[in-house]
């Protein structure tokens, strides 16, 4: 799975995510904030995963499991789609 961010949505250095095409903002936590990074970079879903479990000495099971509950997150609220 590799998705990238809408073209309509912003996202600053502190965390704050605005969607122009509808008014909507959020604000990001620092981990939240990294994954955008990363995934507004182009990185994958496998080297996100690699960066953060070396990071953050986290299980690479138990980041995934919380990782795809973010994504379809994202995807709900219509912040990230597809790549690909």
């Amino acid at each position: 799975m590799k998705v990238k961010i809408k073209r309509s949505v912003a996202l600053s250095d502190s965390g704050f995510v605005f969607d122009a095409s509808t008014g909507d903002s959020y604000s990001l936590n620092p981990v939240g904030q990294e994954i955008m990074d990363l995934i507004k970079s182009g990185k994958s879903d496998v080297e996100i995963a690699g960066h953060m479990t070396t990071k953050f000495d986290v299980e690479a099971s138990t980041f995934e499991r919380y990782f795809y509950d973010f994504v379809v997150t994202l995807k709900q609220m219509q912040i990230v789609e597809e790549n690909g």
